[in-house]
């Protein structure tokens, strides 16, 4: 399968993800911020990074490129879109995702590994793992506290779109102390279609035991079973 990875002036997780993707033993292609073109990718990938600096805010610049527009007009025809980090920064102020990245409560830069337990695995990200398994994968931003209205949040909690939140390595609940301050312990997310997922966490740098987990290859062999036909989410074709 070929996953796209886009590249805004200022993304610095896009060689992390290329690197994970072929180890992975699939095809990677970069798509530059200015292009519209998704060249067939079966799956895009919105990176970590300071897209545009981060000017403003954390992805708020990011939106209006005109990949952006490819990519909205892809994950409503069904595609398989995937923010991280600063991607899913990017998909809340595109209004693909609900809710915001803030500052961290701390208000100082976090990197560090952490345990997410995986909360929903219906579908295209999370299939291929077990529901209440507990992933180690690393995170490392200033601003990753997700917020969002009661109303929301309920929301979220209630269609099972939480797809990842922050636990001890047991899986035991945190009670509000992660790297960040999230409400509700909120790792990740996916949309209302399930086919837009957006995560804190770099899976991209736990691919291989050098780097202190592999944890995060199963996120990336869950997608490539569900665009092989294996998997619980359509794909759409859109260039």
């Amino acid at each position: 399968m070929k996953f796209g990875i886009a590249v805004f002036p200022g993304t610095w997780s896009d060689r992390d993800c290329k690197h994970a993707v072929e180890l992975a033993g699939h095809e990677a292609v970069m798509l530059w911020h200015k292009d519209r073109d998704l060249k067939g990718s079966d799956c895009v990938i919105l990176p970590g990074g300071f897209s545009y600096g981060d000017y403003l805010r954390a992805g708020a610049v990011a939106r209006f490129a005109p990949l952006m527009e490819s990519v909205t007009e892809f994950a409503s025809a069904g595609g398989l879109v995937w923010g991280i980090c600063n991607g899913f920064q990017i998909l809340c102020e595109a209004h693909l995702l609900p809710g915001a990245l803030t500052r961290n409560s701390s208000l100082e830069f976090r990197c560090a590994p952490t345990w997410l337990r995986v909360e929903t695995g219906d579908n295209a990200f999370t299939a291929g793992c077990a529901r209440g398994e507990v992933l180690q994968i690393p995170v490392s931003h200033g601003e990753g506290r997700y917020v969002a209205d009661e109303e929301t949040l309920d929301m979220l909690e209630r269609e099972q779109r939480v797809a990842f939140r922050y636990v001890r390595r047991d899986g035991s609940v945190v009670e509000g102390d992660t790297p960040n301050g999230s409400m509700h312990d909120i790792a990740g997310i996916v949309n209302e279609r399930r086919n837009v997922l957006g995560m804190m966490p770099h899976p991209e740098r736990a691919c291989e035991p050098l780097l202190g987990s592999s944890d995060g290859m199963q996120l990336f062999s869950s997608v490539a079973k569900a665009v092989s036909g294996n998997g619980v989410m359509p794909v759409a074709a859109v260039s």
